[in-house]
This record gives structure tokens, C-alpha cells and sequence, in this order.
């Protein structure tokens, strides 16, 4: 027992000395300094760097896409945007002065120079009720809310409250704000993050944040960024889209419905998440500065204010330029088929349900491009069909003695020599009952019906009829037809061109066009191609797919969904859509210097020390490195862009001209602790008598033996 006890004893006296001794010593271990002053970031510092970007008069460019529209503020404070128009919300063409925009499910917000705000858009919960805001610095837009960052760091919003999401009054500190679906987010000065609203899927579960320097909100999903380039995400993942733990050297995230986009340091990006539309495909973009993420897309801002897109409207269905030798075109619903003279097939555009892989196709002398599928006819009478088959729209490889094929939203129809008609495919709407039809030498399938035009210049419609698109029974003199998603077009011998049906966006208002040589329809617009090989077009632009005013030495046209197609007579294609009027985008370059020095004790190693130049809005990673016997203090200089400035590593956004220096200082020399040393010394001491003792005994013990 004796043992145990000592050893016990030597214990309690190991731990007891020190303290005895420390309080003897006049050396102690001092708290650095420097990280003790420096440890807050100034609150205004992120949001003056990033939000009143007005140096000069300059503005920063910058991107935001929202539901359906993608929006750009230009460099000299005007705004641009395309896209989904129905509630008004790419109305700012009259907007000057602007140094921020946002983009919402249906609206969008502009933030002026002066600090007040400007919105257009839907309004149904208010969203644009922002005449009265003053001082902001930031903006965000959620799917119907709009939230404004102060200068003071405080926070105000506006839409209905359902899930509390606007309940940001007694934030404080705030440097930037990013809005969800149903949820906002605030980045504190310190570095934290604080989340309001629906939590469905722990998308506001961000408390345990540190250390972050960029936040966004999805639609069920919270990502932030970390000052070490890492991604931290919270909330639903069924998409992947919280998959960014991986991810590095990441300087900028931005977060859609149910995807994650990130922004590298070198300016290329990565994305995870939903991809059925393509909008994490950006693997190859280089040189971005800025990154955007809407609904079912991505967009991203390059270096020389050009603008990229992937994902829904941005499918690659316009890329058709290097096409040749094309002899017949055809537009489904986000994709275009261009038949070439040998009797081969090619494709471009959406392609999840397999609907462009036509590259084994031979012997086909027409196409027809439906909603999710592709229909060719081959020189034999017989038919072959790739893509989405839910409603067995491709089911046609028993049909014989085709002469003309037509492909609608999920149904395809087929045109006999016979002039029967045979048809597969949705038919709820009665659109496949053609099987009574004779006479027919022409057909045209739109989204939920079909159209036949008999050899006497009659029509023959069937549906529904819920649009009036059916309506066609006295028409005469027919000699070709169209047919979109709720209407009908007819072109008449002598050039003229007549139409029934829906009417929302006056794709029928075709009464004044004359010398028209062919039509096409699709979805909202109307498409009439003239003897003199220009064309023209009305109904919805929203996807600037009317744009078709420039074009000459057309021979045959096509209309998708978003999209129209012009055949030229030298067997090149011309396309007109969002991606093509995306193309002509430019924003603005502006360049800034940033002049890099250091004290002694160390360097500047990333990117280097000296001048350089870039462009306004790029993300600069800045890397302090000392030397033996040094220590990184803080960077000085023009502090107010850097987002910390006690940090050896951070990063700097530009929007004016700095020069910053790196401080370095020796590191104080170690002092004795004599404390540890005397615990350690009275330590051995005891454990040596410990021993003794022990030993003494047992030889005693033997000898009394």
C-alpha cells in the first residue's frame, strides 16, 4: 500500500509546485498583442469593398439570375436583362446609376448609388416595396422577398412572413445578406453567421459557422465560404448539393434551387448538384470573376465583361454555327436537329432523355423535333425515334409507308402514302385520334393537338379544343400548317397567313403579313419565312426568339420552345434565343491596379510583390509569408477592400486602385518558465525519493527474511 501512496503523493505535489514557483517568478507568457487588436473585422469593410463599388464613377459588372431572367449591371451603372418578361421583371432598361443588382423568382432589385433602391417585377407579397428604403449598401432577392443590407450593419426586408424569413430587425454587425427560397442569411462582421426562416432542411442550422468571408442561399440550402478557400453548406442534400466539403481554393459560391456553384481562385468553377438541365456543367469556363446561380441555371461574368450560361434556356440549342451542308432543320423544345445532304442526322442542345444522340442515323431524307424527342424519316417509308418515350412518343418502329413525320410536346405523327394519318404517343387530349382521317397530305403535331390539311386546301384539327385552336373548319385555300401550344397557323396560296387559338402573347396576330412562303409555330411564337428569304416573327420574345429581323438568305425555318432556326440557302444555320443575345453581352472592363510590398521579416508569395492589374470585381488571394524568427502582424495600405486584415492569407476584391503592405515583426524571444521547470525538477525529486524508500524497504524486508 505504501507505494500507491507515494506515488500519489508525487503527484499532488508535481502539480501543486509549479503553481508555488509561478508565483515566485517575474517572468510571465503575455497574450499576442496584435491578434488581441486586430482579432474584429471592421463591419463596414465587406460591404464598402463589395456593394458601393463607385470609385471614379466606375462601377463594378456584375450578374444575378433569378427564376426564369438573368440580369447584368454594366459598368457604366445601367442594367440589362433577358429572359422570362410575364411579371415585368425585365423591365429596367431606364435604370442608371446602379451599383448592385439582384434577381428574384419573378422581380428584380437595383441598388443606386445613393443608397436607395429601385424593383420591378411581380409584387403579389410586396417583394418591390422598397421606395422608402435609404442607406443600404446591399441588396438580396429571394423568391418573393427582397432584403437590404444598411450601412449601419443592420438589416431590413420586405414580402409575407410565412416562415419568418424577414425576421432580420434585431440583426446587428451584418456585412453581406444572401436570401433563400424561404430563408435569409447574414454574415457577421466576426466572421459567424446567423439564419432566419424556414428550416425545413436545417438550412438555417449555420451557428456553429466560423471563420467564413462569403454566404449564399438555394432554395433549401445554406453554403458559405471559409478565409481558407474551403465550402461549409447546410440544409437539403438530395441533389448533392451540399457535396462541397472537397472543395478548394474557392473564393465565391452562389447557390441555386438545387445546385452549388463555385468560384476558384484561378477563375475557373465547379458545381454540384441538380444537373438534369445542364447547369453544373461548367468544367470548361476559364477566366470568370463572378458566378451567379437561378433556378435551374448558372451564369458566369468573365474577365473582359463577356457573360457564359448553362442549364434551363442555355442548353446549347443555338450553337449551330459551325454546322454545314444542312438541308433541312427542325426545333424541339430545347434542342435543334439539322439533317444534312447525305442523309446523316445532328443534333445540339437538351439531351437527358437521349434526344441529339441521332449520330448513328442514316438514310433519313426528314426530321421532326418534339418537346423531349427526335423523329426521323427514312428513305424506305419507315421511321426510327430517340429521346423521352413516357408516353411512348418513339414507339414508331412498326410504322411503313411514311411520307412525312410531325413530332409534338409528347407525341409523334406519322403521314401515310395512303394519306391516312397514324399517330402515338400523350393523348389525353385526344390528340392521337387521327385514325379516321384520309385525304391528308400534310400534318403538324403542337404541344396537345394535331393538325391535317387535306389535299383540297381544308384543315382538320384535333383536341380539346380548350384554346380554340381547333377552330379551323372553314378555313379555305390552305397550303401549309403550323401548329404551337395552344394555336394553330395556316398559310394561304397567295401568301397570306391565318391563325386561331391562344393569343397570349399575339402569336395569332399574323393578319398583316403577306408574300410568306412557309410558317412554323411552337410554344408562344409564330415564324413566317418570305419569298425574299428574310423573316419574320410575333408572339413571345421573352427568350429574344423573335429576333429574327436581320436575317437574310433563308430557305426554311424552325421554332422551339425558346428558340427559332433559319436554313440558309449555302446550307449554314442561323439561330436566334437567349444564348445568342447572351453572346452580345458585354458588360464593361475596368481595370485596377493592386501595388503588393512588405517589410522585413518576410515576403508577399501570393501573388507576388510589385504591380499588378485587374479587372474590377476579381477576387484577389493575397498570401503573407514570414521568415525564420518572424511573425505576419497585419496588412496596411488601402485596408478597406481586404476582408481581414490580421490574416497571413485573405483576399481582396477590386474595385479601385490599392497598394497594401504586408507587416512582419520578430518574434519575441521565448521566455523561461521557471514554473515548469521547478514542477519538472520537484517532480524527479520525489519520484526519486519515491524510489528510494521503496527500495530501502524491500532490502530490509529480504535481510529481516
Amino acid at each position: 500500500m505504501l507505494l500507491p501512496a507515494l506515488l500519489s503523493i508525487a503527484l499532488v505535489f508535481s502539480l501543486i509546485l509549479p503553481a508555488w514557483v509561478a508565483g515566485a517568478s517575474t517572468t510571465v507568457t503575455l497574450p499576442d498583442d496584435h491578434f488581441i487588436n486586430h482579432l474584429a473585422i471592421d463591419g463596414s469593410r465587406l460591404a464598402s469593398a463589395m456593394a458601393l463599388n463607385t470609385p471614379q464613377g466606375n462601377v463594378t459588372p456584375m450578374v444575378a439570375t433569378g427564376g426564369f431572367h438573368t440580369v447584368g449591371l454594366k459598368s457604366d451603372g445601367t442594367v440589362v436583362a433577358m429572359g422570362n418578361n410575364y411579371t415585368g421583371q425585365c423591365n429596367v432598361g431606364n435604370w442608371t446609376d446602379i451599383v448592385w443588382v439582384a434577381a428574384g423568382w419573378g422581380h428584380t432589385v437595383g441598388l443606386k448609388s445613393d443608397g436607395t433602391v429601385v424593383a420591378t417585377g411581380d409584387d403579389y407579397t410586396r417583394q418591390y416595396d422598397v421606395g422608402g428604403w435609404t442607406d443600404i449598401i446591399q441588396v438580396a432577392a429571394g423568391k418573393s422577398r427582397t432584403v437590404g443590407l444598411k450601412s449601419d450593419g443592420t438589416v431590413v426586408a420586405v414580402e409575407s412572413n410565412g416562415s419568418g424569413q424577414r425576421n432580420v430587425g434585431n440583426w446587428t454587425d451584418i456585412v453581406w445578406v444572401a436570401a433563400g427560397g424561404y430563408h435569409t442569411v447574414g454574415l457577421k462582421s466576426d466572421g459567424t453567421v446567423v439564419a432566419v426562416g424556414d428550416n425545413e432542411y436545417n438550412q438555417c442550422n449555420v451557428g456553429g459557422w466560423t471563420d467564413i468571408i462569403w454566404v449564399a442561399a438555394g432554395g433549401y440550402h445554406t453554403v458559405g465560404v471559409k478565409s481558407n478557400g474551403r465550402v461549409v453548406a447546410a440544409g437539403a442534400d438530395e441533389e448533392g448539393q451540399c457535396n462541397v466539403g472537397g472543395w478548394t481554393d474557392i473564393v465565391q459560391v452562389a447557390a441555386g434551387e438545387f445546385h452549388t456553384v463555385g468560384l476558384k481562385f484561378n477563375g475557373t468553377v465547379v458545381a454540384v448538384g441538380d444537373n438534369q438541365f445542364g447547369e453544373c456543367d461548367v468544367g470548361g469556363w476559364t477566366d470568370i470573376i463572378r458566378v451567379a446561380a437561378g433556378f435551374l441555371r448558372t451564369v458566369g461574368l468573365k474577365s473582359d465583361g463577356t457573360v457564359v450560361a448553362v442549364g434551363e434556356m442555355y442548353w446549347g440549342q443555338c450553337n449551330v454555327d459551325g454546322w454545314t451542308g444542312i438541308v433541312q432543320v427542325a426545333a424541339g423544345g430545347f434542342h435543334t436537329v439539322g439533317l444534312k445532304d447525305g442523309g446523316t442526322v445532328v443534333a445540339v442542345g437538351w439531351n437527358q432523355w437521349g434526344q441529339c444522340e441521332v449520330g448513328d442515323w442514316a438514310g433519313i431524307n426528314q426530321t421532326a423535333a418534339g418537346g423531349s424527342h427526335t423523329v426521323g424519316l427514312k428513305d424506305g417509308g419507315t421511321v426510327v425515334a430517340v429521346g423521352g418515350n413516357h408516353y411512348g412518343q418513339c414507339n414508331v418502329g412498326g410504322w411503313t409507308d411514311i411520307t412525312q413525320v410531325a413530332a409534338g410536346g409528347s407525341h409523334t405523327v406519322g403521314l401515310k402514302s395512303d394519306g391516312t394519318v397514324v399517330a402515338v404517343g400523350y393523348n389525353p387530349t385526344r390528340q392521337c385520334d387521327v385514325g379516321n382521317w384520309t385525304d391528308i397530305i400534310r400534318v403538324a403535331a403542337g404541344d396537345y393537338h394535331t393538325v391535317g390539311l387535306k389535299d383540297g386546301g381544308t384543315v382538320v384539327a384535333v383536341t380539346d379544343n380548350d384554346q380554340g385552336q381547333c377552330d379551323v373548319g372553314n378555313w379555305t385555300d390552305i397550303v401549309q400548317v403550323a401548329a404551337g401550344w395552344g394555336h394553330t397557323v395556316g398559310l394561304k396560296s397567295d401568301g397570306t397567313v391565318v391563325a386561331v387559338g391562344n393569343n397570349e402573347y399575339g402569336q395569332c396576330d399574323v393578319g398583316g403579313w403577306t408574300d410568306i412562303i412557309k410558317v412554323a409555330a411552337v410554344s408562344g411564337h409564330t415564324v413566317g419565312l418570305k419569298s425574299d428569304g428574310t423573316v419574320v416573327a410575333v408572339g413571345d420574345n421573352s427568350s429574344e426568339q423573335c429576333n429574327v429581323g436581320g436575317w437574310t438568305d433563308i430557305i426554311r425555318v424552325a421554332a422551339g420552345y425558346e428558340h427559332t432556326v433559319g436554313l440558309k440557302s449555302d446550307g449554314t444555320v442561323v439561330a436566334a434565343g437567349l444564348e445568342i443575345e447572351l453572346a452580345k453581352w458585354n458588360l464593361g472592363v475596368i481595370e485596377y491596379a493592386l501595388t503588393i510590398s512588405s517589410t522585413p521579416g518576410g515576403s508577399v508569395t501570393t501573388p507576388d510583390e510589385g504591380a499588378f492589374t485587374y479587372n474590377a470585381g476579381m477576387v484577389v488571394r493575397v498570401v503573407a509569408e514570414s521568415e525564420r524568427g518572424y511573425r505576419f502582424v497585419n496588412w496596411t495600405g488601402d485596408v478597406g477592400a481586404i476582408f481581414n486584415v490580421n490574416a497571413a492569407t485573405t483576399i481582396i476584391t477590386m474595385s479601385d486602385n490599392y497598394s497594401i503592405t504586408a507587416n512582419f515583426e520578430e518574434k519575441p524571444p521565448v521566455p523561461v518558465n521557471w514554473a515548469l521547470i521547478g514542477g519538472i525538477i520537484a517532480a524527479v525529486v520525489i519520484v526519486g525519493l519515491v524510489i528510494f524508500f521503496v527500495r530501502r524497504k524491500r532490502a530490509a524486508q529480504t535481510k529481516g527474511g
